[in-house]
């Protein structure tokens, strides 16, 4: 998450906040420290942004402050209403997390234009959490992390490998790592939930990342 769009979640979670929020509260819903957050909060008050702290209690966002509007159709907010209520189903805590401040930014800056149809969203089928966590997972593909995983496959048979971490499909009932193993020298695909174990090496995989991503759609493209 870089600084601006943080500053951005900030503004948002005071805005929707019934009372003050404390500098703790903040740095564990956006997933840093207090010191950033404090670094971050007298940022924006330097733009004269007017949120307002006192030490022991939080910080509140004092009343009249707006954002630019957005502009979405009727129907563009119903996708996006049920959109990220699916993500419900996927079973990954960091995206359904995501999906609840979405809806509070959307929320925020248009009062009152919820959906007009009810919308509903079964979490039936609601895909298992367990093996590795699709959150971390998703990290190590952003920051192009090297990672070693155990892996269990069908035939409950146990390997240990080096991976490159690249895409993730969610499936109605599963999601998948798509990877380049150093063990195969070739693209292959992971359960999350047959990963036992899974650590960075330390390794990064940045100057190959692009062509292992180039021939991974070329293999898509012709299957």
């Amino acid at each position: 998450m870089t600084r601006s769009i943080r500053m951005f979640d900030i503004i948002q979670i005071l805005r929707s906040a019934r009372g003050a929020v404390t500098a703790r509260a903040l740095a564990d819903e956006l997933e840093v420290t207090p010191r950033t957050i404090y670094r971050d909060v007298a940022a924006l008050q330097a733009m004269r942004v007017p949120v307002e702290g006192e030490a022991g209690v939080g910080y509140v966002l004092r009343a009249g402050f707006d954002l630019p509007p957005l502009m979405f159709a009727a129907e563009e907010l119903e996708a996006l209403y049920v959109g990220m209520a699916l993500l419900h189903r996927t079973g990954d805590a960091g995206l359904e997390r995501a999906a609840r401040r979405a809806g509070e930014k959307i929320a925020s800056a248009m009062p009152g234009k919820a959906p007009q149809v009810p919308l509903h969203v079964s979490g039936w089928n609601r895909i298992s959490q367990d093996g590795a966590d699709a959150e971390q997972l998703r990290r190590y593909i952003r920051d192009e992390a090297e990672i070693e995983i155990a892996y269990l496959d069908l035939e409950e048979r146990q390997s240990r490998r080096a991976i490159q971490p690249l895409a993730l499909i969610y499936y109605i009932d599963v999601v998948i790592l798509i990877a380049w193993c150093t063990l195969r020298l070739d693209f292959r695909h992971f359960r999350i939930d047959r990963i036992t174990e899974c650590a960075p090496t330390g390794c990064h995989f940045t100057a190959e990342a692009a062509a292992l991503r180039e021939g991974l759609a070329e293999r898509a493209a012709s299957a």
